[in-house]
C-alpha cells in the first residue's frame, strides 16, 4: 500500500510539472521562492496589459519581481546607455528591441536557456533578426509595422463627403497614395479643434517615419557601403511632405515634440482623421473607456509612396537577459512566460501581432469566432502589412548615433530653422562623420 501511494504521489508530480512546462514555464511551483528578480520594462499604454500578469508568474515560480524602470523605449534607450557607460548593470531582464538591439553589448546569448520546442513556435525570420552576430540576444515580443487608421464618423459625414466631391470631383474614401492623403489632410483640417493627420516629431521616431516614407518613394537612407544617401532629391521631396503639411497646419502645433503616446492620445480623442499608427493601438482605439472613436474607427494598409511602395519600417519588441545576471534561468522562466501562448494572447486581443504563428493563427479565429469583425479585419491588415511590406533599419551598431545624427535635423526642418537640402545635407556630414569614425 505504501508503494502505490508513493508511485500515486509521484504520478501526480508528473503530471503537475507536465502541466506547468505545457502553460509556457518550465519550472516547478515555488521553485525560485525568496529571489527578487530585478527588470526594467517599456511603458505606454499599448504595453501595460502584458504586465497584469506578471503576479501569476510570481505566485507560480515563488520569485518577486522587482520593476526598477518601466519608462518610454526613447527614455529606456537612454537609461541603458547610461548603464553601459556607468557600468552599473544591476537587472537581469529588460526590453530590447530588434532595432537598437546591435548597440548594446549588455545582453547574453540566449541559446541554451530556452527549450527547442519553446522556440520552434516563433516566425524563424523573427528569430534570425533577433540575432547579432550570431548571438540570440532577444526573445521577440511582438511585431511593429504600420497601417492606416482612420476615423470613419469623418468619412462618413453627409457634409464632408459632398464638399470633397464637389472641390475635387471624386468620393470621400481612405486615401490609397499620399498624393490623396495630404489632400484629404489638408481638406478635413478645422484648426484648432480637428486636424486632417499627425506624426511623431523627435527622437527615432521621425526618424523612422521619414525613413519609412523615404524607402517607399525610392529613396535610400544609406548606398550599399554605408554612406549617406538619404540628401538625394528623392530625400528632398519626403522631408518636403512632412514640412508642407506642418506650414499649412494640416496637422497639430505640437508635432514637433511627439511621439507615439502623443498620437495615440490625439486619434483617440477624435482630433484627427488619419493616423498612421502601429498595431498595439487597435484595441485601444476602439474601446469606448478609453476612445471617442470607439465604433468609427476603421484601419486600411498605409498609402502608397512615389515608388508604388508602402511604408513598411518594421521590427520587434524583444525581451533581454544581462550578461551581469546571476540567476538567469529564473530570467529566462519569467520571459518565457511572458511570450507564452497566454501572454501573446493577452496582447494579440488588443491588436497586437504577436511573434509566435500560434497565437497569430488563433487571435484571428478568436475574433471571427466573436464576430467582432473590426479586430479581425486590424489583425489581417497589419499581418498583411508584416508579410509584404516590412524592411528593417540597417541593422547596424551605429543606427541610434545616425538617428541622433538625423532626427533633429529633420525637426529644424520641419519648424522652418533650415531648408530640407540644407537640414539633410548638414545631417548626411554628420552620418559620414559616424560612419568614417565605425570604418578606422
Amino acid at each position: 500500500m505504501m508503494r502505490y501511494k508513493t508511485l500515486l504521489r509521484l504520478a501526480a508530480s508528473v503530471c503537475a510539472l507536465a502541466g506547468v512546462v505545457a502553460s509556457g514555464l518550465a519550472h516547478a511551483d515555488g521553485e525560485y521562492k525568496g529571489y527578487t528578480l530585478r527588470v526594467k520594462l517599456i511603458g505606454g499604454v499599448q504595453y501595460e496589459a502584458l504586465y497584469t500578469r506578471i503576479p501569476l508568474w510570481e505566485k507560480q515560480t515563488g520569485a518577486k519581481v522587482e520593476i526598477v524602470s518601466r519608462k518610454s523605449h526613447f527614455e529606456l534607450d537612454r537609461e541603458l546607455k547610461q548603464d553601459i557607460a556607468s557600468g552599473h548593470v544591476d537587472y537581469c531582464v529588460s526590453s530590447n528591441h530588434t532595432n537598437f538591439s546591435a548597440q548594446y553589448p549588455i545582453f547574453r546569448d540566449l541559446k541554451g536557456l530556452f527549450p527547442a520546442s519553446y522556440l520552434a513556435a516563433f516566425s524563424p525570420s523573427l528569430l534570425k533578426q533577433s540575432e547579432i552576430k550570431g548571438h540570440l540576444v532577444q526573445i521577440p515580443r511582438s511585431v511593429d509595422i504600420e497601417a492606416l487608421y482612420y476615423n470613419k464618423a469623418a468619412y462618413a459625414d453627409p457634409a464632408n463627403q459632398s464638399a470633397y466631391h464637389k472641390q475635387f470631383g471624386e468620393p470621400l474614401a481612405p486615401p490609397k497614395n499620399y498624393a490623396e492623403f495630404t489632400q484629404q489632410a489638408k481638406f478635413f483640417t478645422k484648426a484648432p479643434n480637428f486636424y486632417g493627420t499627425q506624426f511623431p516629431g523627435k527622437d527615432e521616431a521621425i526618424t523612422g517615419t521619414f525613413y519609412s516614407l523615404l524607402i517607399a518613394n525610392g529613396g535610400q537612407l544609406l548606398d550599399g557601403k554605408n554612406r549617406p544617401a538619404f540628401n538625394s532629391p528623392v530625400g528632398v521631396k519626403t522631408l518636403n511632405w512632412f514640412v508642407d503639411l506642418y506650414k499649412a497646419g494640416a496637422v497639430p502645433k505640437g508635432v514637433p515634440s511627439y511621439v507615439w503616446d502623443d498620437l495615440g492620445n490625439n486619434f483617440a480623442a477624435g482630433k484627427v482623421a488619419l493616423d498612421l499608427d502601429w498595431p498595439g493601438f487597435a484595441s485601444f482605439y476602439n474601446d469606448p473607456k478609453t476612445s471617442k472613436l470607439a465604433g468609427n474607427v476603421g484601419v486600411v494598409p498605409a498609402p502608397l509612396g512615389i515608388a508604388n511602395k508602402r511604408p513598411g519600417w518594421s521590427g520587434s519588441h524583444s525581451f533581454s537577459i544581462t550578461k551581469t545576471c546571476d540567476r538567469p534561468e529564473v530570467a529566462a522562466s519569467f520571459i518565457q512566460f511572458l511570450t507564452s501562448f497566454d501572454s501573446q494572447m493577452v496582447e494579440a486581443r488588443l491588436g497586437t501581432i504577436p511573434s509566435r504563428v500560434d497565437a497569430q493563427q488563433a487571435v484571428v479565429k478568436e475574433f471571427e469566432a466573436k464576430q467582432d469583425a473590426y479586430m479581425a479585419h486590424a489583425i489581417s491588415v497589419f499581418s498583411t502589412a508584416a508579410q509584404q511590406d516590412a524592411f528593417t533599419p540597417p541593422r547596424i551598431q551605429q543606427w541610434d548615433e545616425i538617428s541622433n545624427a538625423l532626427w533633429p535635423e529633420l525637426q529644424k526642418a520641419l519648424i522652418g530653422d533650415k531648408s530640407s537640402q540644407q537640414a539633410l545635407d548638414d545631417a548626411a556630414k554628420k552620418v559620414s562623420d559616424i560612419m568614417q569614425d565605425a570604418s578606422n
